[in-house]
């Protein structure tokens, strides 16, 4: 791929380490942890394996506006079927701006959008926070229907507690 550099690598070897290798990112950096007995051929091919599963699974991560469309129409199919029209959103978008709230949503352009801290959340949570926004295409305030709303959905109280525990290991209300 043109543009596509290869990153800065740091190699830490361990005694205590056997037959595991791993890696991961430090900012621009990537560090790849491996077993001091390693040759510096084994080395050299564990360094290549692991940027290549490493770049894989940013890959995956690596979430876009029409997944998350997608995503909310699976949504609404799965937990709030009689709603499909009332709950379908215009536009889901994934945004950066959002640094108080896990998502937001407009109803009268029934628009939703989902802060990007939530990308690297388990699927469940963003599930949660998805089928919560799209619950306010139905029901703008948060009462008594729109909390059944939510409820259909099988891991909301998990997902409401996990989100909690972020909120407040980040000292965020």
């Amino acid at each position: 791929m043109a543009g596509t550099r290869k990153p800065v690598v740091e190699v830490r070897r361990s005694q205590r380490r056997r037959r595991t290798v791993s890696a991961y990112r430090d900012g621009e950096r990537v560090v790849v942890l491996i077993p001091d007995q390693f040759s510096r051929a084994e080395e050299s091919e564990w360094v290549d394996r692991m940027l290549a599963r490493l770049a894989a699974r940013e890959g995956r991560l690596a979430r876009s506006d029409a997944e998350l469309l997608a995503r909310a129409a699976r949504l609404i199919g799965l937990y709030l079927p009689e709603h499909t029209s009332a709950a379908a959103p215009a536009s889901v978008r994934w945004v950066t701006n959002q640094n108080g709230r896990w998502g937001s949503c407009t109803p009268a352009d029934r628009t939703i959008r989902i802060s990007h801290r939530i990308q690297d959340m388990p699927e469940w949570v963003i599930d949660y926070v998805l089928l919560h926004e799209l619950a306010h295409l139905i029901v703008p305030s948060h009462n008594a229907e729109f909390w059944a709303l939510v409820a259909r959905y099988p891991r909301s109280e998990r997902a409401r507690g996990y989100l909690e525990g972020v909120a407040a290991t980040a000292g965020v209300p």
